[in-house]
């Protein structure tokens, strides 16, 4: 069991899995980033009137759409940092690191489709149903935030949700599939171990 929760990382592995895992960071965030401008584009309250509320520490006073995007990379940084920490953990121990990075990138890339493959899912929905849907279970939320364009907050609160919830499918789906080779890699190996073994 503890082989599990305490997994074993090889020390010579640590500094590239940390790498992939800041590289990682920065891709979510300048995702996040462009995500976040075309998100504002449809429904600049849901900035205003949520976002702009839950983000105030970050806003430095440079506009709305520079704070759009700040919050974009603060939303989804710490999100990338952990998938690509999770994808290092799982391809780069016990095969060669050009072998590791390929595999790296292509669960990146499984990710990234995911995330926009729902995110169109989720605007898609919100137009199918139109500005003249029953949203009555928004109702709390239109009057608590003063909410003037109903239709355009909750279409990019679907995008929002469906966002997460493909990137949160796409790193099942890359762990599940993209799988390490049985090769060792003879090179950069150390002897020296963080944690129980994980196999």
């Amino acid at each position: 069991m503890w082989k599990y929760i305490i997994p074993r990382i090889a020390l010579t592995d640590v500094p590239v899995m940390m790498l992939i895992a800041l590289r990682g960071g920065v891709i979510a965030g300048l995702y996040g980033i462009v995500h976040d401008q075309i998100t504002y584009s449809i429904s600049p309250e849901y900035f205003t009137r949520l976002k702009f509320e839950q983000f105030r520490y970050a806003d430095f006073g440079l506009g709305d759409r520079v704070f759009a995007s700040t919050i974009g990379f603060l939303a989804t940084w710490w999100i990338g940092f952990m998938v690509a920490w999770f994808l290092a953990r799982r391809l780069v121990a016990d095969q060669p690191r050009d072998q590791a990075l390929r595999q790296v990138r292509k669960g990146v890339m499984c990710i990234v489709a995911f995330s926009l493959v729902f995110g169109f899912a989720g605007s898609g929905y919100g137009l199918w149903r139109g500005p003249n849907a029953d949203y009555s279970s928004w109702t709390w939320a239109f009057r608590e935030l003063s909410v003037t364009e109903p239709w355009s907050f909750v279409r990019v609160a679907y995008i929002h949700n469906a966002g997460y919830l493909g990137g949160f499918i796409g790193l099942i789906v890359a762990l599940a599939v993209i799988r390490p080779t049985a090769a060792q890699s003879t090179t950069g190996k150390s002897t020296s171990f963080i944690g129980a073994p994980l196999q």
